[in-house]
């Protein structure tokens, strides 16, 4: 039996989000560990690296979605991965703090360039009836690598940060470059049909629809709608706490907490076990609930679980706070992306998610910056943790708010 090509996409899109998960996403907290100690800098000053990525991606988000909308996501993403892989070469050669940052903008351009979000886009057009559990599937390599982050910083460990570092940026391009390639944009465009389905034979004999039919919204037309703004502060929200997560909590289980660094990082590996389990739950439920409440529902499970790691008393608390953590993340994560799609149509949709980009900065930035800064100050994470905690609680309130738009109508001239 023939495969329907969008499922290879999401298996592609998926080993590259592995890559992009063992190497840097989830092994960022690692490489900070180590740097603070190694180099003598501040949290600060290494977490905003961390910020740097989210700002540029940011920036670039509204280019990237109108090259994507224009070229489709295969050209953009296998730039991406040469850039990446370079950029962690360059990672391996820096001495000082502004080589450091100078290596992370390449790091961050290519990341950029073949992630979730790009990948997402060729996704949805190939995905209408599926679509949640398509997006959820993505995901499955994000949490898979995470479990791996052992590896990196086992490496680490045995070998130096420069020689991981450089290992990672020759293994990128590498398994990248084939995976890219199997990317593709539109369906239409290859012979095949949203969801694999070819559309019903026309009835000659019947006379031509007159009725009103819905299209998707231009991205003007989405930044007039409230949704879009609700949607984007929320995601924002929710970000501020896994951005400081994934920064912050190695550092956070080592120091404040008094683990071993293998013990921090192996606890970690449980946030991602976590977001396995959520994405298995949304491919399960994918599009069977009003998605914005289950995203709501994740926000609350943000904020007890970074609670829950910021006072934890013993193991067994950080073990239920990572797998509370990871749960919402891994379930809320392609939900967000579904939204945008349900709501938004597919006409636009690059562009539109490469907006929303420029709202859930505040959450990617934030996250990292504020613990970093609060932790500079106080000596440990837990105010900066708990501030951010109540704030990713406060976020759901915008996803309870985020109702459907409604989609302009266009008629068929009348003959």
């Amino acid at each position: 039996m023939k495969i329907f090509y969008g499922w290879r996409i999401v298996f592609a899109g998926g080993a590259l989000q592995f890559l992009q998960s063992v190497l840097l996403n989830q092994a960022f907290g690692v490489y900070l560990a180590v740097l603070v100690e190694d180099r003598g800098w501040s949290k600060t000053a290494v977490a905003g690296a961390a910020a740097l990525k989210s700002t540029e991606a940011a920036v670039l988000g509204p280019v990237l979605g109108w090259l994507v909308d224009r070229f489709g996501s295969q050209a953009i993403a296998r730039i991406g991965i040469v850039a990446f892989g370079i950029g962690f070469m360059l990672l391996s050669q820096i001495d000082t703090l502004l080589g450091f940052y100078a290596a992370f903008v390449v790091v961050a351009l290519g990341a950029s360039m073949f992630s979730n979000s790009i990948v997402g886009v060729a996704i949805i057009h190939w995905f209408e009836k599926r679509r949640a559990r398509a997006l959820s599937a993505l995901q499955f390599g994000s949490a898979i690598g995470g479990l791996f982050v052992f590896l990196v910083a086992a490496s680490i460990q045995a070998y130096g940060w420069r020689a991981t570092a450089f290992g990672a940026g020759v293994l990128a391009i590498v398994a990248g470059w084939p995976l890219a390639r199997i990317i593709r944009s539109r369906p239409e465009d290859h012979g095949e049909h949203v969801d694999g389905v070819p559309p019903a034979p026309k009835d000659e004999s019947r006379p031509a629809a007159t009725g009103p039919v819905r299209h998707g919204l231009s991205a003007r037309e989405a930044l007039r709608t409230s949704a879009f703004w609700l949607m984007g502060f929320g995601h924002a929200f929710a970000l501020l706490a896994v951005t400081a997560v994934n920064v912050h909590a190695i550092t956070h289980i080592k120091e404040g907490l008094g683990y071993t660094l293998s013990l921090a990082t192996l606890v970690f590996t449980l946030v991602t076990v976590g977001q396995f389990v959520g994405v298995m739950l949304g491919w399960v439920i994918g599009d069977r609930y009003q998605k914005r409440l289950v995203a709501a529902a994740c926000m609350l499970m943000h904020s007890a679980g970074l609670l829950m790691l910021t006072y934890a008393t013993g193991p067994v608390i950080l073990v239920i706070s990572a797998l509370v953590h990871g749960t919402a993340w891994g379930l809320r994560g392609p939900f967000m992306q579904a939204m945008r799609a349900d709501y938004f149509g597919r006409s636009s949709i690059g562009m539109i998610i490469g907006l929303s980009s420029m709202i859930m900065v505040i959450g990617q930035i934030g996250g990292p910056i504020l613990a970093g800064v609060f932790a500079d100050w106080t000596g440990n994470y837990r105010m900066g943790f708990t501030i951010l905690a109540l704030l990713a609680g406060v976020g759901s309130l915008f996803l309870l708010m985020a109702k459907p738009p409604a989609l302009p109508i266009s008629r068929p001239p009348v003959k």
